[in-house]
């Protein structure tokens, strides 16, 4: 068999994209060729935004068989695992911490598969290969792997035991037989099934009515308007978005088929919208904003139209996105999640996975809490805590 060999392009405008996507799981639309390359051509990944494009492809030959995101990061902005701390320790002492290599989504907290290869090639031999790249380069502090599924998690380790592992939770809703929206909430306690039904019918009080679009229905005026939406939720913060509207014009254009947009919608004219992306089984709620205050609308907007969304069209998952101990009352369970860590100096990685064991007991007994917290009134329709993605 010809021999693996391992080659970094500076973007993914180098790679055909029927090879690049031959390869990608038909879940996860944030490896495909259009999401990365909207990413890279539209400047959220640039030199100037710190997320240097440097991702690693596998050869036999000239028949592509892998592939790993990889980036060049010059600060620890738009990965939602934190690592501040690490780095100011650090630089404090002396180190230089940035740039460090990073294998995720820019800004995209999506659990899912990293390392895509070809059925036929050894998932070991890959990762080793892999490894010897970036522990040699003398540019770089370590390599953190974000949001990789449990299985990759675990052949990582296996392939190179010195991996850190650190913990971390989401919260997602699963199907569990529920039917319909009705038998999802039939599965609640009464008391959190009486207030889901109050704040859905709040929105109608304040003539709200809402409308999920999906690829051809979402017009360039429903995204312009939801780009504006997305704007003024930083806005409210004092700060402005990673993804510019060229970024969301681009993806309705290369990839439709992956868009739902939930509009809401006052005296026929929309006031809010949220974007979700979806794969095969999951639905992926991302993006969200609103030009009124409207009492509970943010809950059926991004929560409870998407979950309706889920039951009507057989996608068994739906991740929300990160923070918010608020999802549990509504049905969403934790999941736990694990990044990887390789540090190159051996100081700050004894230091680093002294931090990451002691952090685990404490978001073991978060998730442990949160669970108990879910409104499931019986067992059979309780979706339990997670391990991960599948």
């Amino acid at each position: 068999m010809t021999q693996l060999r391992l080659e970094c392009i500076g973007g993914v405008e180098e790679m055909d994209p029927s090879c690049w996507n031959a390869l990608v799981s038909d879940d996860h639309p944030f490896l495909r060729h259009e999401f990365l390359h909207a990413l890279e051509t539209t400047g959220a990944v640039s030199v100037g935004t710190g997320w240097l494009p440097e991702h690693r492809t596998l050869w036999q030959g000239e028949r592509l068989v892998g592939f790993l995101p990889f980036y060049l990061k010059s600060h620890s902005w738009g990965e939602y695992v934190f690592d501040w701390g690490w780095a100011d320790a650090w630089q404090n002492a002396g180190g230089r911490y940035y740039p460090k290599g990073l294998s995720a989504i820019p800004y995209t907290p999506a659990p899912g598969p990293r390392l895509m290869l070809a059925d036929d090639i050894d998932r070991q031999t890959a990762m080793e290969l892999l490894a010897s790249g970036w522990e040699t380069d003398s540019r770089l502090s370590g390599w953190h792997l974000l949001f990789a599924e449990p299985q990759e998690v675990e052949a990582w380790c296996r392939a190179r035991p010195e991996l850190i592992k650190r913990s971390g939770v989401q919260f997602q809703w699963r199907d569990v037989n529920f039917g319909d929206f009705d038998g999802y909430l039939a599965a609640m306690t009464s008391k959190r099934r009486k207030e889901i039904r109050r704040e859905r019918r709040r929105v109608q009080e304040q003539g709200i009515s809402l409308r999920r679009l999906s690829g051809d229905e979402i017009s360039l005026d429903d995204m312009r308007h939801f780009y504006r939406c997305y704007r003024i939720t930083y806005l409210e913060r004092g700060q402005s978005g990673y993804l510019s509207e060229a970024f969301f014009l681009r993806l309705l254009e290369e990839m439709p088929q992956a868009l739902l947009l939930i509009q809401a919608c006052h005296s026929g004219q929309p006031v809010a919208a949220a974007l979700c992306l979806q794969g095969s089984r999951t639905l992926y709620g991302r993006y969200w904003g609103s030009e009124v205050m409207a009492d509970c609308l943010h809950f059926e907007t991004c929560y409870y139209q998407a979950i309706e969304h889920c039951l009507a069209h057989g996608l068994t998952r739906f991740d929300p996105g990160t923070q918010g101990e608020h999802k549990v009352a509504r049905g969403f369970a934790p999941v736990h999640l694990t990044s990887l860590h390789f540090i190159a100096d051996p100081q700050l990685g004894e230091a680093v996975a002294d931090f990451c064991r002691r952090e685990h007991r404490h978001i073991q007994a978060y998730a442990s809490s949160a669970e108990r917290g879910l409104p499931f009134r019986r067992s059979s329709n309780r979706p339990g805590s997670g391990q991960g993605v599948s």
